[in-house]
């Protein structure tokens, strides 16, 4: 399965799932519009962070059109953008935050199956996936790039299905100025963790950026993401 159809459940009908909303062909959109169409707040690092924010995608876990509560997740970027290919080079820094609407087990879009309620081990798992994205060993060819990539997304499901085994340990981190449990995990490619926040689940990741230093706020405007 697909990191969406995984963290967001799957219709039992094998209905597409990791739809990006407004992503369709004719004019570019405009870019805040899919996040616009979310029912719930979106999270990013607090104003301790004083460097680059930008836009990345926000999706649903089927099919459906950009409307009003269509939306089921989306992620913010901080820092340098991860390379979308190799590079020989220093490691880019960089921090995203998921945030991810909190649904209950419900009727997928064409009404033939379910699809299962979102929790914290939801959006530690796309966390986990988008930092395999973001840190792929980029030397290796694409043959053995697709085996690592296969065994690193079956761990990292399984790390995120059980928030509360020895993969994990606790960190307290700000959360609209209060304090907040998250579950943590580091790895040689990063580090990714996972709790909630008012109306919302949060998960993030990031690599060459201290997660003991990050906080969350709710983003009053989508704009400070635009600029470049």
């Amino acid at each position: 399965m697909d990191a969406t159809s995984r963290a967001m459940g799957t219709a039992t009908a094998g209905e597409p799932a990791g739809a990006v909303v407004g992503a369709q062909p004719g004019p570019p959109a405009d870019p805040l519009a899919p996040y616009q169409a979310a029912d719930f707040p979106w999270y990013g690092l607090d104003d301790a962070w004083t460097g680059r924010r930008w836009l990345m995608q926000a999706g649903a876990g089927n099919n459906r059109a950009a409307q009003r509560g269509s939306v089921d997740y989306g992620t913010l970027g901080h820092g340098e953008e991860p390379a979308k290919q190799y590079e020989a080079r220093d490691v880019r820094r960089f921090a995203v935050v998921v945030t991810m609407a909190r649904r209950e087990v419900r009727r997928s879009a064409d009404n033939t199956g379910t699809l299962e309620a979102t929790t914290a081990s939801s959006a530690a798992w796309l966390a986990g996936s988008g930092l395999l994205a973001a840190t792929w060993p980029g030397q290796l060819d694409r043959a053995l790039r697709q085996d690592w990539l296969d065994q690193q997304t079956a761990l990292a499901w399984d790390l995120a299905d059980d928030l509360d085994g020895p993969g994990w340990s606790s960190l307290t981190l700000p959360v609209n100025g209060l304090p907040q449990p998250f579950r943590y995990r580091e790895s040689e490619y990063g580090w990714v963790l996972a709790g909630e926040a008012p109306g919302v689940l949060l998960g993030a990741y990031g690599r060459g950026v201290s997660a003991y230093g990050t906080g969350f706020s709710a983003v009053p405007d989508l704009t400070a993401y635009t600029r470049r």
